[in-house]
């Protein structure tokens, strides 16, 4: 069975200061330990030189042991308590998932 890549890029409202940026991070940072499913996660700043983030500054991969995984994640009480603490501090996001072997 495939595991699935959880991409997602951020980007903050510029009012956002470095310690909610730090807060969303240990908030996201701390799914993996409530919710099964996910068996691996990073988490990072741009260090690209190319230019072309587009102003999004931080991303994460989680990765599933499955779909089915993922769609437990998606509605679980936890993430959506996550979802309530992130999502204020975006301007944007930007998630996409792909399928790896």
């Amino acid at each position: 069975m495939p595991k699935l890549k959880h991409i997602a890029l951020l980007k903050f409202k510029p009012e956002c200061n470095a310690d909610e940026i730090a807060l969303v991070r240990r908030t996201i940072e701390a799914l993996p330990k409530q919710i099964p499913g996910i068996l691996d996660f990073s988490w990072g700043s741009d260090v690209s030189v190319e230019g072309l983030s587009d102003g999004f500054t931080h991303s994460f991969i989680m990765t599933f042991e499955s779909i089915a995984a993922r769609d437990v994640y998606l509605p679980h009480p936890v993430h959506q308590a996550a979802v309530a603490v992130v999502m204020p501090r975006l301007e944007r996001v930007i998630v996409i998932d792909h399928e790896v072997s």
